[in-house]
C-alpha cells in the first residue's frame, strides 16, 4: 500500500508541473497574438516583461503613434507620451534586482512612478531609436 501512495503524490506533483508548464507556453502564445493583432499598426512591437516588484509579467509592448501600449490576454494599459517625465534604458532594474544576461531595462517615470520593461538586448536598441531617452523638462516625441 505505501507504494500506491507514493505513486499517487508522484503522479500529483507530475501533473502539477505539467500545468504550470501549459499555461506559460500558452500565455507567451496568446502575447504573440497580441503582437500580430498590432503589428500593423505600430511604430514598433515587441516582447517584455513588465516588471511589478518581485514579479514578471510578460507583455506585447508596442508604440502606436505617440502612446505606448503593454498588453497580455489579463492586461490593458497604455502611457500617452506627453505623460511621461522620462524615458530611460538600463541595465539594471531600480529594486537592484539580477537582470538577466542578453536583457535591458526600459524605464518609463510618470508622475514619479516608475514603469519597468525588461526588453532583450537587441529590442532595446530599437526601442531607443524609436523612443529616443529623455529626461524630465524635455519634450515626449517617438521618432
Amino acid at each position: 500500500m505505501p507504494g500506491l501512495a507514493t505513486m499517487t503524490l508522484v503522479g500529483i506533483a507530475v501533473l502539477v508541473v505539467l500545468t504550470v508548464v501549459f499555461l506559460k507556453v500558452r500565455q507567451k502564445d496568446l502575447v504573440g497574438a497580441l503582437i500580430e493583432k498590432r503589428r500593423g499598426s505600430a511604430t514598433i512591437i515587441s516582447r517584455a516583461d513588465y516588471v511589478e516588484g518581485m514579479e514578471k509579467i510578460p507583455v506585447a509592448l508596442a508604440l502606436v503613434g505617440n502612446t505606448i501600449y503593454y498588453e497580455n490576454p489579463d492586461l490593458e494599459a497604455s502611457f500617452d507620451l506627453d505623460r511621461v517625465d522620462e524615458i530611460e534604458y538600463d541595465g539594471s532594474l531600480v529594486t537592484s534586482a539580477n537582470v538577466p544576461d542578453g536583457c535591458g531595462v526600459l524605464r518609463l517615470r510618470s508622475h514619479g512612478a516608475a514603469f519597468e520593461f525588461l526588453l532583450e538586448t537587441g529590442d532595446c536598441a530599437k526601442w531607443a531609436a524609436a523612443l529616443p531617452p529623455r529626461t524630465y523638462g524635455d519634450t515626449a516625441q517617438a521618432v
